[in-house]
């Protein structure tokens, strides 16, 4: 039998973090985290987008890129068995990401390694900086 003792541990700094929070709006999303977590990046030439989906592979994801959104879709296996403890999601998943700026969909690429989804979403080339050089005679 397994017994989890890591919330008597965090007590005596529980009541310093009540206090400290009480003060403070809750977040939508506490106590539900999103699935898959994202790191979202952007340069002048791209927009990447990183996803953590360990266990999934590519045949499993449906990746839509629209005009303003990119969704990502996939589901993560049940794996059957007796647990103690179970924090790793399962089940369906999606994830919508709000695009600001126009993309070149005809050159957006998706690769994965290691569990992590790469996607690069290349700017259109009117959004792209520009350096203009100017003759002074």
């Amino acid at each position: 039998m397994v017994i989890d003792f890591s919330a008597f541990y965090e007590f005596p700094n529980l009541l310093d973090r009540l206090a400290g929070d009480a003060g403070r709006a809750l977040p939508a999303t506490r106590g539900r985290a999103q699935f898959p977590p994202l790191n979202i990046g952007e340069d002048d030439a791209a927009i990447r987008v990183r996803a953590l989906v360990p266990g999934v592979d590519m045949d499993g994801l449906d990746i839509t890129l629209t005009d303003k959104t990119l969704v990502l879709k996939g589901e993560l296996p049940v794996v059957r068995g007796r647990y103690y403890r179970q924090e790793r999601p399962t089940g369906p998943f999606q994830r919508v990401v709000t695009l600001n700026v126009p993309i070149d969909r005809d050159r957006a690429t998706a690769t994965m390694k290691d569990g992590v989804l790469e996607i690069v979403l290349p700017k259109a080339q009117a959004v792209r900086p520009r350096t203009v050089h100017i003759d002074v005679r």
